[in-house]
């Protein structure tokens, strides 16, 4: 059993998503078989919350211990963990704090597996912020993607306009009102028949920028749903996109240098979940 607090008015679905990964992944059950409870009533859909209301879930041993990520590296500074595809970055975020304390420095997309950074005192948060903000950390994707890229290798070059209300971006060849320049670098790495692993650099992080920028030159990731080729994925059941987080370093300086030259690596690979 565990027992949390909304803090805001917000769906159930919603609160679940951002605070609980196991019920999050047996949501469909937990409701049918009435195993959550709002303010001691059980429930077996969706509805609203509120701040103060209190939510308590049944989860039995084998779904409580499903795992929403493994921890990677720690110190006295700073947790590196690897996120499952299919969990918030907020859930794992959630997750932390309920053991520790801890700052939130980077997100993943819900689909998207890797390596994600926290901060374990306000100090190493502010140090991995500005780190994050100046381009000091390298973060390199893993991506399988359907086609071909047009080269081994490129910077590509292209404008994100983000639409909030859609939460989806386009992208343009050349600069239009309200987009921002965005540079993504690629590198093939394999080539199959009819699919292509790269990897990726972010030169900007902009949202969705990978998923939006491959689909673009026509290699849209295998299994992103909302810019990839929906009648291929739907084809090999892929409902996740097949982009990981690989691989992580710091350039920091002072008393976090030690960090530097080592290299995090994720222990998930860019492919279709079996």
């Amino acid at each position: 059993m565990l027992q949390l607090i909304s803090q805001k008015e917000q769906s159930l679905k919603e609160f679940t998503e951002n605070n609980y990964a196991q019920a999050s992944f047996f949501w469909t059950t937990l409701l049918k078989d009435k195993e959550i409870k709002v303010n001691g009533k059980r429930v077996n859909g969706d509805v609203r919350l509120y701040a103060g209301d209190t939510v308590t879930y049944y989860l039995n041993e084998k779904q409580a211990k499903k795992a929403a990520f493994y921890s990677v590296y720690e110190d006295e500074n700073i947790l590196i963990v690897d996120k499952e595809s299919g969990v918030n970055s907020e859930a794992v975020f959630a997750a932390l704090l309920r053991e520790r304390e801890c700052y939130f420095i980077h997100r993943l997309d819900r689909n998207t597996r890797g390596l994600m950074a926290f901060a374990l005192s306000q100090k190493a948060a502010d140090k991995l912020l500005a780190a994050f903000k100046e381009k000091r950390v390298e973060k390199r994707y893993h991506a399988l993607c359907f086609g071909k890229f047009p080269k081994e290798k490129e910077v590509l070059t292209a404008y994100l306009q983000k639409n909030a209300q859609s939460a989806r971006v386009k992208i343009y060849n050349k600069a239009v009102s309200g987009a921002e320049k965005i540079l993504t670098e690629y590198a093939v790495l394999e080539k199959f028949a009819d699919m292509t692993k790269a990897e990726i650099v972010l030169h900007t992080g902009k949202t969705h920028q990978i998923r939006a920028h491959l689909s673009f030159i026509g290699c849209p990731i295998v299994g992103d749903m909302k810019y990839g080729d929906t009648a291929k994925n739907k084809a090999l059941k892929a409902a996740r996109q097949c982009l990981v987080a690989k691989r992580l370093r710091f350039d920091l300086d002072g008393e976090y240098a030690y960090l530097n030259g080592q290299e995090f690596i994720s222990r998930f690979e860019a492919e279709l979940e079996k």
